[in-house]
């Protein structure tokens, strides 16, 4: 091969894995200039040609752009094993997601953004935060500090399970067809985590009490800052109880996403859910450990005409089985989710519990 003296020098720096926090980076570069940029930059080039690429320490120093590390994150995630479960299902929405609330900006109508340019802080804690969520197979819930549950944002980090229930499609529409035209006048969020399913329903039902019980302490102190948040404290209280102990009074409608994952769902399940609190997850072999607890203590705390709403996802079907003589209303959803469950007051009541 003949080389032109004046042709420009390529310099292709790689170190590491792909999206380990260390770029692929291509430099065009004349003659002239690595003779006269002093002698590292002549070291550079000679171990381009040598087989002995220069490292770069980290995409901080090349990325600019919020549209630079968009693109750097989507390639990063579509290049790893991840496993989306926690609000989105593809690389791209992953990266807008970390990317855009990572620096406060909407997730909507926010192409005016993508060029600026960002802070070298910036840069540096994104470039970080896209290593951990490749790495570390960290949720980006965990890594930005918030979800989203029926459009509202909530504080979220790894004392509570990450919202993803798709009891916000059946609170969105009210309750209905089931609530039909009964009041509703007190709501429990029984097993609460961050407080999302009974924050949103305060906001549905603007006149009831609502009440958020939890064994765990760690999560009712996320709770209640996601009640403060939300200037609800008025109406929305949160209270320690291990299921109905400590819950006193009678509900119109009792919503709950308790723990529901049987062992061998635990066994298998990625990465990413292991960054979740097991308290919020496990419930024995069959997964219905607390769904028995529910079911037994329910009666006593809902109203005539109450309702009780419960997820237990893929456990599903061991419950049919437990319970033959409840008339489960097996709950469908546009926007995906399965496993959810509604019966009356007076469904518990006639089978006998």
């Amino acid at each position: 091969m003949c080389l032109n003296k004046s042709a420009s020098v390529i310099e292709l720096a790689q170190v590491g894995e792909p999206c380990s926090g260390i770029p692929f980076v291509l430099r065009r570069t004349s003659p002239k200039r690595l003779l006269t940029s002093g002698l590292q930059r002549a070291y550079n080039a000679r171990s381009i040609f040598e087989g002995n690429p220069t490292p770069v320490s980290s995409p901080a120093e090349s990325l600019l752009t919020i549209r630079d590390y968009l693109r750097y994150a989507t390639t990063c995630f579509a290049s790893a094993p991840l496993y989306y479960g926690h609000g989105t299902d593809n690389p791209w929405d992953e990266a807008v997601q970390l990317v855009m609330r990572s620096l406060q900006l909407p997730l909507e109508n926010n192409t005016v953004f993508l060029d600026a340019r960002l802070t070298a802080e910036e840069r540096t804690q994104l470039a970080e935060r896209i290593r951990l969520r490749v790495e570390q197979r960290m949720p980006v819930a965990y890594l930005v500090g918030e979800a989203w549950f029926m459009g509202m944002p909530f504080k979220v980090d790894e004392r509570v399970l990450v919202p993803r229930s798709p009891l916000s499609e059946l609170l969105e529409n009210g309750l209905q067809p089931w609530l039909g035209d009964r009041s509703v006048d007190r709501v429990l969020d029984l097993c609460t985590g961050s407080g999302c399913i009974g924050i949103a329903a305060a906001t549905v039902f603007e006149d009831a009490e609502v009440v958020l019980s939890d064994l765990s302490s760690d999560a009712l102190v996320v709770a209640q800052e996601n009640i403060d948040r939300y200037e609800l404290g008025e109406r929305v209280t949160a209270v320690a109880s291990d299921v109905f102990d400590q819950v006193t009074g009678c509900f119109d409608v009792i919503l709950s996403n308790p723990p529901y994952v049987d062992a061998q769902d635990i066994a298998a399940m990625p990465e990413e859910y292991r960054h979740e609190p097991m308290l919020g997850l496990a419930a024995g072999d069959d997964g219905l450990d607390i769904a028995h607890r529910i079911l037994a203590g329910a009666k006593a705390h809902l109203n005539p005409g109450g309702l009780l709403i419960v997820e237990v996802g893929n456990s599903w079907v061991a419950l049919e089985d437990a319970y033959p003589e409840l008339p489960f209303t097996w709950l469908e959803f546009e926007s995906g989710g399965h496993g959810v469950f509604l019966l009356t007051r007076e469904d518990l009541e006639q089978a006998g519990l």
